[in-house]
């Protein structure tokens, strides 16, 4: 059996082995990075508020004592909660101690066009809070104008977190941290099951192994071709 070695051919096809191998070494090293994610939110310590922001801890389970602005809050768009659209809703919260941050409450639905914001109820009275200390939203990639925020027209929706902008809303300046309100707290709505990240380790893993079977693909398809019996040769 004689190996045929067109030039194109096997620079192809070894191309795209070390494009899908690569991107199967890439997808082991977010499952490894998500993995060590998960593993700190589970392992979070139990902190108050204070010394959670103090020691710049993320995914810290918190404890305040505080209160709401019953009449401010904002609503960050896009998000997905059952396959139905709508918003999370942030509220300011102001501890005994004075600081103030916005507390993620949860999600709630959203007419498609938009046209009307949902009724956010809030206790206005001194109550305990629990959570977990976790940095603001990050906004990727944006496809238009930040959103204007006004001081006088309450809720307020966003598409893009800017914390500038709430701050200038406010009219007050916020901690650069939010609070995931716990699921068994009674002042938040759905959605509340919170995670350090969408993508668990697994899919990352799963991602990889699909890469790694292309490799394997490419390189089965290459022998294939160069290494299979010569027409002149079977006809003999």
């Amino acid at each position: 059996m004689s190996p045929r070695s067109p030039f194109k051919f096997t620079l192809l096809m070894g191309l795209l082995a070390v494009i899908f191998s690569s991107l199967g070494l890439w997808q082991l090293e977010r499952k490894s990075e998500k993995a060590a994610l998960f593993e700190a939110f589970a392992n979070a310590p139990q902190m108050s508020l204070g010394d959670a922001v103090a020691a710049e801890q993320p995914f810290a389970q918190v404890r305040a004592t505080g209160h709401y602005d019953s009449q401010r809050h904002f609503l960050l768009d896009n998000k997905i909660y059952e396959a139905q659209a709508g918003v999370h809703v942030l509220t300011p919260f102001t501890t005994l101690e004075g600081q103030v941050l916005l507390v993620n409450r949860g999600w709630k639905p959203l007419p498609p066009d938009r046209s009307t914001l949902p009724t956010i109820s809030t206790p206005d009275i001194e109550l305990p809070l629990y959570g977990r200390l976790n940095a603001p939203p990050q906004s990727g990639p944006k496809l238009g104008a930040s959103d204007q925020l006004g001081e006088d027209q309450w809720p307020q929706l966003m598409t893009y977190f800017d914390l500038p902008a709430i701050d200038t809303a406010l009219q007050k300046e916020l901690l650069p941290w939010i609070v995931l309100l716990d699921a068994d707290q009674p002042h938040g709505f759905v959605g509340r099951d919170w995670k350090p990240a969408t993508m668990r380790p697994e899919m990352h893993g799963a991602y990889a192994f699909q890469w790694f079977a292309l490799t394997a693909a490419a390189v089965l398809i290459w022998g294939l071709r160069m290494f299979r019996p010569r027409r002149n040769a079977e006809k003999a």
